[in-house]
């Protein structure tokens, strides 16, 4: 968490082990396996007779979903939230319009559960959350394609913050102004119009966007 908050920050080399053991109460073995961790997922580097550094951000594997939780945990950041938006718009439009042509019976009965679901829990930002993510794995898993289907927790990540945003702003309802669009987005689907059900996702994508940089 220190590395993803900037507490540590980028080019800087982390103190010594007796320091951190002492700062984070943990047992040389546990300190040596997070950093393991973190350089395995590119967020420090290790050198001999130099130390444990900081790495860039470009660096770090921003769609390993642990990455993606500490970085939430950490202050917002403007910059990584609309780097997340135009990600997101190329990876899910394109699995919208894939899975169009290429969606099974069983996963549109499962969207249309979990827009149900969407609708049940509006006043529930963790069940309207989870509803609205599930749609957003079905599509992806629709789209047949291995790595659209792997880069869901960036879709996570971004539902998250634009939640985050709307409880800071004291939204109550978490499915208006969604509901209707991800309906539009399962039938577009599940009737094999692929430009109608990127043009679903796309205003999606934008309520999130608006949600989410708004509260940065």
């Amino acid at each position: 968490m220190g590395v993803a908050s900037g507490t540590f920050a980028t080019g800087t080399t982390l103190p010594n082990d007796a320091e951190m053991i002492d700062r984070y109460g943990v047992s040389r073995t546990v300190l040596r396996e997070a950093l393991k961790t973190l350089e395995a997922k590119g967020m420090v580097e290790a050198r001999a007779k130099v130390g444990t550094r900081v790495q860039p951000r470009s660096r770090w594997n921003l769609v390993d979903r642990q990455v993606l939780f500490w970085i939430f945990h950490a202050p917002p950041e403007h910059g990584f939230l609309e780097s997340l938006t135009e990600v997101r718009d190329g990876l899910e439009l394109q699995a919208s319009r894939l899975a169009a042509e290429r969606r099974q019976a069983e996963q549109i009965r499962m969207m249309r559960y979990w827009l149900a679901q969407h609708e049940i829990a509006a006043h529930s930002a963790e069940g309207a959350g989870l509803a609205a993510f599930e749609i957003h794995r079905l599509v992806a898993e629709a789209s047949q394609n291995a790595l659209l289907r792997s880069a869901t927790a960036l879709a996570e990540f971004g539902l998250a913050a634009a939640l985050r945003a709307q409880l800071t702003a004291g939204v109550e309802d978490f499915a208006v102004g969604k509901s209707k669009l991800y309906a539009a987005l399962v039938d577009h689907v599940e009737a094999g119009q692929a430009a109608l059900a990127v043009a679903a996702m796309q205003a999606i994508l934008a309520v999130d966007a608006a949600a989410s940089l708004c509260g940065v």
